[in-house]
């Protein structure tokens, strides 16, 4: 049996340059929520995803599906989204194809997930009690935060679940090549409640294909106060354990 010939692999740029320009792009990567109008080449967006198409998948199976909304397409999704969410109570929403959080919150990662939040809302100056302007806020995740490209993530529902695994690191290998050519993302998983109405905009059937979450993709506001928000990260102590 023959085997097709593999192509060799080019040297790594290992030196302090090089290895400070990974690490720049990984360390650098911040969900941005409030973005410039100013568009991006589909070129750009074509070289992203093709960058992300090498993250490594479970025998190769690549599960991903993409959309890429742009133009009327975007703005009629974000119609659609945000007049759905008009028509149920505050206290309602759409339930998610899957569990993305736990039922029940344990610390510390209900304490994470607060601190961001008031974080946020902090800098927002909003109080505890403007429970509109909190809901305003959240309602952005459903304008791309004015980013001009929305990004929609989907999988087939025959795959397993080690394709969620999968999946992360292609999404991540997203963030980081857009923030190789100086674009920013968001990566949104609020979108996963409206994907009855998100699958009827796209065409896709809801018994054969699942939602994985949204992404907003362009060039960060520099002047929104929310852009300067630095969430905490454990260190590597507080995670990792090393046996010898």
């Amino acid at each position: 049996m023959t085997h097709p010939a593999s192509s060799p692999r080019e040297p790594f740029d290992v030196t302090p340059e090089g290895v400070a320009a990974v690490d720049h792009a990984i360390t650098s990567r911040r969900s941005m929520r409030r973005f410039l109008p100013t568009e991006v080449p589909r070129e750009t967006i074509e070289a992203i995803l093709q960058v992300a198409a090498r993250s490594p998948s479970g025998t190769n199976t690549q599960p991903w599906q993409v959309h890429v909304l742009t133009g009327a397409s975007r703005q009629g999704l974000v119609d659609k989204v945000l007049a759905a969410g008009m028509q149920v109570d505050s206290t309602t929403r759409y339930k998610e194809q899957y569990d993305y959080y736990p039922a029940e919150w344990v610390s510390p990662f209900i304490d994470r997930r607060r601190k961001v939040g008031w974080d946020l809302y902090g800098l927002l100056g909003l109080e505890k009690t403007n429970r509109m302007g909190m809901q305003l806020q959240q309602a952005r995740n459903f304008m791309f935060f004015d980013a001009p490209v929305g990004m929609v993530f989907t999988i087939p529902r025959v795959m397993g679940r080690g394709s969620l695994l999968d999946y992360g690191m292609f999404l991540q290998s997203i963030m980081v090549a857009a923030r190789a050519r100086g674009l920013d993302t968001c990566p949104q998983a609020a979108w996963n409640h409206f994907h009855c109405v998100i699958f009827e905009h796209l065409g896709l059937n809801p018994d054969t294909d699942m939602m994985v979450c949204g992404m907003a993709l362009g060039h960060a506001d520099p002047a929104a106060i929310e852009n300067t928000l630095l969430t905490e990260r454990e260190p590597v102590s507080g995670f990792a354990r090393f046996l010898a």
